[in-house]
């Protein structure tokens, strides 16, 4: 399914290797909204690498997070290689969770590490570390989900729809020539500190 949809002129693969840091956001573009704009720029402030995976047809295929490690290109197959952990950035839609920011993946230290962090900088939002309050198909606790194939695993944050979207310019955060959110541009510091801050412990 990945290959095929990858022969598709509306997707495109995005990679830029940096440090054994890494961000990913496969579901970018048309589908998860927004959540490519906060990986890319995370990584490129932070000095991450970063992988991307962008749909911009009106009616994007979604795919299990699975799928993706079953035919994995050449760009995620060096992205794989160079990267030590990682954060996957997602969106999803839960009418009892529409101010939850969810911390799944199997590495917990990190998840731990990034939520006061980010919770510091949007308040209004609540951060969920523990696995039990996370939507079973939302923890990202599969070992062949991508966030846990890295040597250090990783943090899977699943975003929902309130952050994503541009509140004042009623349309999702730098998307078709809307602005971008100013709560979005505070998450993005707060992953960056995030990351910064785990470099100095390894």
């Amino acid at each position: 399914m990945i290959s095929k949809l990858l022969d598709r002129e509306d997707v495109v693969e995005e990679l830029e290797l940096r440090s054994s840091f890494g961000f990913m956001a496969y579901h970018g573009g048309s589908l998860e909204k927004a959540t490519d704009v906060i990986a890319r720029e995370a990584a490129e402030r932070s000095n991450s690498s970063y992988y991307g995976l962008i749909q911009s047809h009106e009616d994007p295929i979604h795919f299990a997070s699975t799928q993706l490690l079953e035919e994995k290109s050449g760009p995620l197959e060096l992205f794989l290689n160079h990267i030590q952990v990682v954060t996957t950035i997602h969106g999803y839609g839960r009418e009892h969770l529409f101010y939850s920011v969810l911390l799944g993946g199997r590495n917990r230290q990190l998840a731990e590490h990034f939520a006061p962090i980010l919770r510091e900088a949007l308040p209004s939002y609540k951060f969920e570390t523990e696995l039990e309050n996370i939507p079973k198909e939302l923890r990202g606790q599969h070992l062949k989900n991508p966030v846990n194939y890295p040597p250090l695993q990783g943090v899977q944050l699943e975003l929902p729809p309130t952050l994503r979207w541009n509140r004042e310019e009623w349309g999702w955060s730098d998307i078709g020539g809307i602005g971008r959110a100013k709560h979005v541009d505070q998450f993005i510091d707060a992953l960056v500190l995030g990351v910064e801050r785990w470099k100095t412990l390894e």
